[in-house]
């Protein structure tokens, strides 16, 4: 059982560590246009969604129409290979190519450091 350290669990300590790598991307977007996006979305997940190595996906709207990020996409990956492979595909590409039309967005990939249940 993990250790607890003023109720976080560190990198050693975690079980996420070997689960995997999360994919988010916060988007910058006017909110008068994230129906749009989100359509857009949910064309290349239904791509991504095939792919080797994915794990699962889910798109946050914020609440106020004056957030700076009006979307933040999290998804979670086998691997970082499986990830970029994914997203090497030229249909996901071109899409991604028209979702930049309208919005600025910010992609990386992460793993957990820290935790807390």
């Amino acid at each position: 059982m993990p250790q607890r350290r003023q109720g976080v669990i560190t990198e050693k300590e975690s079980p996420m560590t070997d689960q995997g790598v999360t994919f988010i991307n916060v988007i910058e977007i006017s909110a008068d246009q994230v129906d749009e996006f989100i359509e857009q979305w949910r064309e290349r997940v239904a791509l991504m969604s095939t792919a080797p190595g994915f794990r699962d996906v889910r798109l946050h709207r914020a609440l106020l129409p004056d957030a700076r990020f009006q979307l933040v996409n999290i998804a979670h990956w086998d691997s970082a290979e499986a990830c970029e492979a994914a997203g090497a595909n030229p249909t996901v590409l071109a899409s991604v190519s028209q979702a930049e039309r309208i919005a600025d967005a910010s992609p990386g990939l992460y793993q957990v450091v820290a935790e807390c249940p």
